[in-house]
């Protein structure tokens, strides 16, 4: 196969894993604002459906950066207390989901306890985004080969739970 008809087969956008969690959270915080938009005036219906979608891609995205990204960051720089703390972080906001899990959504405690998630969410992006991430970039870790290790874990994963993969 010539470079040429293996470039052909290939995507042209690569998958870096900083542009693909980047792209996650940027994801959550829409459903998080979408939500924030409704909790007053939307049906449980609707706040419902809006808890599953982030719930649901928040834990394949934690899951799969807890594996693969923070594996390899805390391999190639160090920061054991940054990733402990990272790692912290997800370990609350599982048990915000898991508790969401249990309120009908019609009860005032669902809408307290979203907005407590998506305020965990908020400062653990903002960690993440200002502090882990930069010191990736300079790491040398190969971002696109990582980045590619998440996007099939994700699919993997999404695949098993009857969820479309992601293009």
């Amino acid at each position: 196969m010539t470079n040429e008809q293996a470039s052909e087969t290939k995507p042209h956008m690569t998958r870096d894993a900083i542009g693909l969690l980047t792209q996650d959270h940027r994801k959550a915080q829409a459903w998080f604002r979408e939500f924030e938009r409704i909790k007053d005036s939307g049906s449980p219906e609707e706040k419902f459906e809006i808890a599953r979608k982030v719930c649901g891609e928040l834990l394949i995205h934690m899951e799969v950066e807890e594996a693969i990204f923070y594996r390899a960051v805390r391999e190639k720089i160090g920061g054991d207390e940054l990733m402990k703390k990272a790692e912290t972080e997800h370990k609350e906001a599982k048990r915000l989901i898991r508790h969401i899990g249990e309120i009908d959504p019609t009860h005032a405690a669902f809408v307290s306890k979203l907005t407590q998630l998506a305020e965990a969410i908020e400062g653990h992006v903002e960690e993440e985004e200002r502090v882990m991430f930069p010191k990736a970039l300079v790491s040398g870790i190969d971002l696109t080969a990582l980045g590619e290790e998440l996007h099939a874990a994700k699919n993997d994963m999404r695949v098993n739970l009857g969820l479309p993969p992601e293009a």
